[in-house]
Order: structure tokens, then C-alpha cells, then sequence
């Protein structure tokens, strides 16, 4: 399967949208190397910032230029994203009502070898309690590409999440995305996963392939936007089967399985329903590879616990 970097789609679309709108800007907190916005900088040398390692700076910073007009996207480690700049994301930019889109890269296990203080599993939950925020997590680079547009277009704060490393394409070039709008890649008669991220999306599809040939027809929800959520998508899939998984590659408390785990009790779903993701625990230094299955993210285990679910 072909791969691609979500951080390059992340600085092209940059690009693209900078060439036409000089409202556009870009922040980093010293991490440009890794968020590879370079180009930008090289391109658009008076609208590029970066602020060094004082992220809450950052943030305080994108609300200004916000407030005066601009279009800011202000980039760092997810951990820096949301815990360390909370407070100052919160009241500066989303209770100030202005216009900042903060980016929060290698989220969850995709930290890897930075370790469990550099690993957020729990950025999501942070940001899906702030009134009105916006809050994305694109499954490839195509449907990244197609949301950052989004984003720049509309007016509003939003917290975007992606990891750097090279993730499977998903989806064709001509495919249209929208916030709030999620992606139904296969439905299912007998088993549903809700996912989250290229992580589990990719995972939840593995995990079809392994239940089918155990006779079990399992679907994939790629929700896209955490917040405003698909409830409907969700509510539809979920109509078509017996059991319901949400899969997230963060803790299982706050953040997508709260929110699925809401949207089915508050709507009559009577089927079975459970969480996949990190339960109560911190991160840790490792592979990739190795975390996934260490925390039960992989495909073998997504189908496992959609079997036992199953009478």
C-alpha cells in the first residue's frame, strides 16, 4: 500500500493557501525540523515565527495575530499542544472567540522513543471539553490535505492531531472531505468498528480482514472529527449490527469512546458496545510496534475483542 506524510500534506497545503491568502501565517515552538515547515519559512519569510521552546508563547502569540487579522497555524509536539498550552489555547484563543489552529503532532503512541512525557492519551479528551473548538484527526494524506483547507477556510479555532512518519493512503485525490462528516469505509452485518486516526483506522480495517475469515462481517467508521462528531454515520452504522467498538489511539476516557459511548446511549442503541484504546495508563519508551501491542491497539486484538462480544 502506498504511504505518505501527513506532515507533508500538512506544509504543501501551507503553501498552497499561502500563495493565495497573505493572511496566512506559521508558528513553531523550535520544531521545524520535524514538522518540515521549512518551505513555508523559505517561501513566506515575514509570515513564518518561531517562537523557540516556549509554547505557551506560541499560542498567546497566534492570538495576536489572530486578533489583527491573521490566519495562524501554530505547531508542536502533541504533549506541548495540549497540556502545556491549555490554559492559554483556552482563554486566548477559543474563549477570546478568535481564529487559531494549533497543530499537534506524533500523538499516543506514535511518540515512540520520546517516551510517556512526550506521549498524549490524552489531548482529546483536553480539547473536546472546549466550548465550540474544533478538534480533527485525519486518517491519510489526502484526507488531511482536504481538512487543513477546511480549517483555514472557516472561521474558528480547531486543534488538529497527526503523526509524522509515513501513514497508508487511504483514500483517492478527487475524495471530498468536510468537518463534521465522517467516512464510512465498509460496512458491516455483524460488528462495527468506530475509529479513529490512520493508527486505528488502519487496524480496525486489518481487523475486518482477520474477522471475515472467521465468518464475521465487521464494518469501519473513520469519524475524522471528533468534534462536531457524526452522529448520524455513527447511528447508522451502528443500526446494522450487534456490536459497536470505538478505536482510539489515546485514553479510552474523554475522548472517542466517551463521545460514541454518549451518541449510542442518548439515541436507544441496544446492541453491545466497548472501548479500545489506552485504559488509565501512562506511555512509554519504545517502538512503534512495539506500543501498539503493549497498549491492545493492533489489528489481532481490535478482532478479539469483537469476537467476545459476539454470542
Amino acid at each position: 500500500m502506498e504511504t505518505k506524510e501527513i506532515r507533508e500534506a500538512y506544509v504543501n497545503t501551507l503553501l498552497e493557501l499561502g500563495a493565495k491568502n497573505p493572511n496566512i501565517v506559521v508558528l513553531e515552538a523550535d520544531l521545524m525540523s520535524c514538522t518540515n515547515t521549512g518551505s513555508f519559512k523559505k517561501a513566506f519569510p515575514d509570515r513564518f515565527f518561531n517562537a523557540g521552546i516556549a509554547e505557551a508563547n506560541m499560542v498567546c502569540v497566534a492570538a495576536g495575530l489572530s486578533a489583527a487579522g491573521k490566519i495562524p497555524f501554530a505547531a508542536t509536539f502533541g504533549c506541548f499542544a495540549s497540556r502545556r498550552v491549555y490554559d492559554q489555547f483556552f482563554i486566548s484563543a477559543n474563549y477570546a472567540r478568535l481564529n487559531v489552529k494549533l497543530v499537534g503532532t506524533d500523538p499516543g503512541v506514535t511518540a515512540a522513543f520520546n517516551g510517556g512525557t512526550h506521549m498524549p492519551f490524552e489531548d482529546l479528551a483536553l480539547m473536546r471539553a472546549v466550548p465550540r473548538l474544533t478538534v480533527i484527526e485525519p486518517s491519510d494524506a489526502i484526507s488531511a490535505a482536504a481538512l487543513i483547507l477546511e480549517a483555514a477556510l472557516m472561521y474558528g479555532s480547531v486543534y488538529l492531531r497527526f503523526p509524522r512518519k509515513p501513514v497508508p493512503v487511504l483514500y483517492p485525490k478527487d475524495e471530498v472531505f468536510s468537518i463534521g462528516r465522517a467516512k464510512v469505509l465498509k460496512s458491516g452485518k455483524d460488528v462495527c468498528f468506530i475509529a479513529l486516526g490512520s493508527l486505528m483506522v488502519n487496524a480496525a480495517l486489518e481487523a475486518c480482514e482477520l474477522l471475515a475469515a472467521d465468518g464475521i462481517d465487521a464494518g469501519v467508521v473513520d469519524v475524522l472529527t471528533l468534534k462536531p462528531i457524526d452522529s448520524a454515520a455513527i447511528l447508522g452504522e451502528a443500526a446494522k449490527v450487534k456490536a459497536v467498538l470505538s478505536a482510539e489511539n489515546h485514553q479510552i476516557a474523554g475522548g472517542l469512546g466517551s463521545a460514541v459511548a454518549e451518541i449510542l446511549a442518548e439515541n436507544g442503541f441496544r446492541g453491545r458496545f466497548v472501548r479500545i484504546g489506552i485504559n488509565d495508563e501512562f506511555g512509554e519508551v519504545g517502538t512503534q510496534d512495539y506500543l501498539v501491542k503493549r497498549f491492545g491497539l493492533n489489528a489481532e486484538t481490535l478482532a478479539k475483542r469483537a469476537k467476545a462480544l459476539l454470542p
